[in-house]
């Protein structure tokens, strides 16, 4: 029922009613903030669900970039352990990815782009035991033709591995800044930055984490001290190496990261999953008796009579020996075969005097023929020289002895002509074996074509290293690159006649410990007392190596796997003679067969023989940085003294109980031992007792 309202003159009635009334009016006031209300708390909904929408995006994002217990981002990636700690980590330089490209698809987390376009990325997660996790990892430009770099972080910890350096430590210091460099072979007594004449693309971490670089990578090298980094680089401009026949030069990096428990655990996988064998133990001749080389002592003078009387001095001061090393230079011109008249005026009668006498000869060779020697010409008729890069002319180079060319050893007629004037040498002169040396890619020359192409120059080493399979029970080599399986005796590169870690005594135990990380664990450790060079040598009389140093040197060589001598203990004195009789004799009877017995463990495991403290202390951080002292298997420590004048030295025994040479026990490792006392005529050595 409508009530009728009276209206007022000049008032207008509003249809509906009364809808200006007092009344009207407060409720009209107090909606209107309830309006607001709810379209603030539509606002805020709508907000909480982008913001949640977001998030879920972000949290599915995020659980995209993990794999296991490895994070990526677009500057790079960490790896954790098990309680979260980063271990590994690593940072793309080359380029930054584009998040948004990426995917993942069970265990293989890709993407597409990067910032600079589009590339090939990837990481594939591999648990290929309980106690190992490995991470695969790819980046391949797909457009553009520059480099790829990522940089990995020291992350506190201490690394081992990669090459021979001429000033070698134990970990490896980084120091300078260094643009990235060919991962090649170089000879480092010629070039002391370079890398050395045996590497393998594998460093190894107390974080118990290890990497290993892809034969295919274009791989170079390069650190920053300032950013604790080693720079890892692919590229094909500006350098040696060449994409395969084919392909374009579209640069590639890739790699795998491994992690376990411990140091030991996660090597002894790498090196079991990736580095082939040896095949067979060398000479134990070798193992226990010692080489003897004409180089120290003759250099290139070397003649018929020097060398019997060498033989003759020899037996005179009753050592034993595994065999003669005849060094260069027994030929009239290098690159051939046969022994120069001049000198040897009667080759034959020499070998059988010294086969009489009891004593086997090695050879000295090499894979470079000088232009004045007669079998030039034969190797240009046969095409047997590394060519120009046209491949119409041989290509020249400078070697040690002089300008010549480098055989083929990609080219089988190349191989096989080398290795029939090997195997004539050896019917001819009942020659034992032979010493190859040289073989780095630093020797072949700068601009090249092989028969075979080298897509990676350091192939030409794994080539030269094969030429010594068919003489390999007492063969010696100074190079190696994937040459793991060739059974014979590698040699450390030159010392020179000093103390110190560049090229020194200092440098032994670490080099030794370097290659045997590397895989190469028949050392022969270079010449007692080094070579003699002028101008590298701390000078004793007559040109001879300092007398001390000569004797710690001896010391250390007879806990290495063989003992080579070449300046002879008797060019000192009878005191010299007499240690050197201890320890020659203490080689034969104590070390030998411990070296040999674990050299038949190498075989199967590819174990280091000498190994560092590290390896039965995995826990123990001194034992990461101690690069004086070593292992032989697990239960033999040797410290030798490696300072002048000095009769004493520190001492760290890991955690178990040891007996020194002396009888002494100490059974409440780790225990620094200071001062301890080592006379000229000791080392210091210690059994763990079981």
């Amino acid at each position: 029922m409508y009530h009728i309202v009276p209206v007022a003159p000049g008032e207008q009635q509003t249809v509906g009613g009364a809808s200006d009334s007092p009344l009207k009016k407060k409720r009209a006031h107090e909606g209107r903030p309830l309006v607001l209300a709810g379209m603030l708390g539509c606002v805020l909904v709508l907000a909480a669900v982008v913001a949640w929408c977001y998030y879920s995006a972000s949290v599915r994002k995020a659980q995209l970039l993990k794999n296991e217990l490895l994070d990526l981002n677009k500057d790079g990636f960490i790896i954790r352990n098990q309680a979260g700690a980063v271990i590994f980590t690593m940072t793309f330089r080359s380029g930054t990815l584009d998040l948004d490209s990426c995917s993942k698809e069970g265990s293989i987390l890709s993407c597409t782009h990067s910032d600079s376009g589009k590339i090939n990325f990837f990481i594939q997660t591999v648990r290929p035991k309980d106690t190992v996790m490995c991470y695969r990892v790819r980046w391949e430009e797909m457009q553009s033709k520059r480099l790829v770099e990522h940089a990995m972080a020291y992350n506190d910890s201490h690394w081992y591995g990669g090459a021979e350096t001429a000033t070698q430590y134990w970990p490896i210091r980084i120091q300078g800044e260094e643009e990235p460099q060919p991962f090649i072979t170089s000879d480092v007594y010629a070039n002391r930055n370079a890398f050395g004449g045996i590497l393998e693309r594998y460093w190894l971490s107390s974080n118990a984490t290890a990497i290993k670089i892809n034969d295919s990578v274009p791989f170079h090298l390069g650190w920053s001290e300032k950013h604790r980094t080693l720079r890892f680089q692919a590229r094909y401009q500006d350098s040696p190496y060449r994409p395969p026949e084919g392909q374009q030069a579209l640069p590639e990096l890739s790699y795998r990261v491994c992690v376990s428990s411990d140091v030991t655990s996660i090597h002894k996988y790498m090196v079991r999953r990736y580095f082939p064998k040896p095949i067979k133990v060398p000479s134990p001749e070798v193992f226990k008796h010692p080489v003897w080389s004409t180089w120290a002592l003759h250099k290139t003078a070397v003649t018929q009579e020097k060398l019997l009387r060498y033989a003759s001095d020899i037996t005179e001061h009753g050592f034993n020996h595994s065999h003669l090393d005849l060094d260069d230079r027994y030929t009239a011109d290098y690159g051939e075969f046969d022994f120069d008249p001049q000198k040897f005026p009667n080759a034959s009668g020499m070998f059988d005097k010294l086969r009489e006498d009891g004593f086997h000869v090695s050879l000295w060779t090499h894979p470079f023929i000088n232009y004045d020697s007669i079998n030039f010409g034969v190797a240009v008729e046969k095409g047997l020289f590394v060519r120009e890069p046209s491949g119409e002319l041989p290509a020249l180079l400078r070697w040690w002895n002089g300008i010549g060319g480098v055989l083929d050893l990609t080219n089988p007629e190349a191989r096989e002509w080398y290795s029939s004037h090997l195997r004539m040498l050896k019917t001819r002169y009942n020659v034992i074996s032979f010493k190859f040396d040289a073989g780095e890619t630093s020797y072949l020359p700068h601009q090249f074509s092989t028969l075979v192409p080298l897509s990676d120059p350091s192939t030409f080493t794994r080539r030269y290293t094969e030429m010594a399979i068919p003489f390999s029970e007492r063969a010696e080599l100074r190079v190696g690159y994937q040459s793991q399986n060739i059974s014979c005796f590698f040699r450390i590169i030159d010392r020179d006649s000093v103390w110190g870690y560049e090229l020194g005594l200092k440098s032994i135990i670490p080099t030794v410990l370097t290659i045997g990380i590397l895989g190469y664990q028949f050392v022969l450790p270079d010449t007692i007392g080094g070579n003699a060079y002028p101008n590298r040598t701390t000078g004793g009389k007559n040109g001879l190596p300092d007398r001390e140093l000569y004797i710690r040197w001896l010391e250390l060589s007879a806990f290495m796997p063989a003992m080579q001598f070449s300046i002879p203990p008797w060019a000192y004195d009878n005191e010299v003679v007499q240690i050197a009789q201890k320890f020659t004799g203490l080689h034969e009877t104590l070390v030998a067969p411990r070296v040999l017995e674990l050299a038949g463990e190498v075989l199967d495991t590819g174990d280091p023989i000498i190994r560092p403290l590290w390896w039965i202390a995995n826990d123990d951080e001194a034992a990461y940085k101690i690069d004086s002292q070593f292992l032989i298997g697990d239960d033999l420590m040797v410290a030798p003294v490696l300072e002048p004048g000095k009769q004493e030295r520190d001492i760290y025994l890991p955690a178990g109980r040891w007996r020194s040479y002396k009888g002494e026990h100490y059974d409440k490792g780790p225990i620094y031992l200071t001062d301890y006392p080592v006379d000229l005529d000791e080392i210091a050595y210690f059994t763990w007792v079981h």
